[in-house]
């Protein structure tokens, strides 16, 4: 089962592993969201979108359409 930014909980940490680099903006890339950094879900908005996450201490909103596009692992 492919694990993604969308379905992570409040609080998880993972390490990005694959990106639709394609379809993901140059400025999600920009600010560090590549494979091999680590992210956490900080925040979902009432509405189950944006999510709020955190990508080596740069803290930013991404739609769920896109945080489904990113595929992470768990840090246990």
């Amino acid at each position: 089962m492919m694990l993604t930014i969308a379905s992570l909980k409040i609080g998880q940490h993972a390490i990005i592993k694959d990106i639709s680099i394609d379809v993901v903006p140059l400025k999600l890339l920009e600010m560090g969201c590549l494979p091999g950094n680590e992210v956490s879900l900080i925040h979902i908005a009432p509405l189950k979108d944006p999510l709020f996450i955190d990508i080596n201490g740069c803290h930013m909103a991404i739609r769920k359409e896109m945080a489904k596009l990113i595929e992470v692992e768990l840090i246990s």
